[in-house]
């Protein structure tokens, strides 16, 4: 990777964990001695334990991330969390569009172009999931779909200076919790491809400065060599930041 861009290292929880998993969890991150200079790390428990995960890594260079946030401000939508009450927790970042949010909760373009808006507005940073599913791969159709996907995110980012808040993370579907992950020369060409659609779509300037970050199936064991291609900028991480081995990610940008 570029050394002028800084890691980003990002670990969602999904739908896991319980109070003494945060506990023990959190206590493990915080003994992990990174250089914040050069790694960024959040990680992204589920709703429930956000306050606890804030409270449990106060004090460290580790940060929190919603999973999800509302389209809508504050008000009659049971069940929502908006990115007001989000920030007000003391949170600064969320993920959006989630493969699983799209597959599950019927996130189309439309619903997550409003979460982008929103969530920027009211200061949030965002890390926007694109990716392929495995019948799309095999079609050829990668960059397509990606490409697509990119469109509601430039179509939503109003001022040039709001790219500074904003990571995007190539996951592609198929290797979602699959076990399956792309080769390093994979991901390394969708990462080149997206960096020169940015380029050529909103400047040049923003598309040396954003980090592009990879999930599927990332692990301890092949995130050393995934780091070292030159435009994976870091990891959103799925089943591997629930274990120890997080830790081993984390430190891959040493490589």
């Amino acid at each position: 990777m570029e050394t002028s861009r800084k890691v980003f290292i990002g670990g969602n929880w999904k739908c896991n964990g319980d109070r003494k998993f945060v506990f023990d969890h959190c206590a493990l991150l915080k003994a992990v001695e990174f250089d914040s200079n050069k790694c960024e790390v959040v990680v992204c428990p589920s709703s429930v334990h956000l306050d606890l995960t804030l409270t449990q890594l106060n004090g460290s260079n580790v940060r929190v991330c919603s999973q999800n946030v509302s389209m809508n401000e504050n008000g009659a939508f049971t069940g929502e969390i908006s990115s007001k009450q989000l920030v007000d927790l003391g949170l600064n970042w969320t993920l959006i569009a989630h493969s699983e949010r799209r597959q599950f909760f019927g996130d189309d373009e439309t619903t997550i172009g409003k979460k982008i808006k929103l969530a920027l507005a009211n200061n949030l940073n965002i890390v926007m999931c694109i990716g392929e599913k495995l019948d799309e791969r095999n079609e050829n159709k990668t960059m397509d779909v990606c490409i697509n996907q990119l469109r509601t995110l430039v179509s939503n980012v109003t001022d040039s200076q709001l790219w500074d808040r904003v990571v995007i993370a190539y996951e592609p579907v198929w290797a979602i919790g699959t076990g399956k992950t792309a080769t390093p020369e994979m991901a390394q060409e969708v990462h080149q491809g997206i960096r020169n659609w940015v380029s050529e779509n909103v400047s040049n300037d923003v598309a040396q400065r954003i980090r592009i970050i990879y999930g599927g199936s990332v692990t301890g064991a092949n995130c050393n060599t995934l780091i070292k291609e030159k435009d994976i900028d870091g990891f959103l991480v799925g089943g591997a930041s629930l274990k120890p081995e997080f830790k081993d990610i984390i430190l891959s940008y040493q490589n």
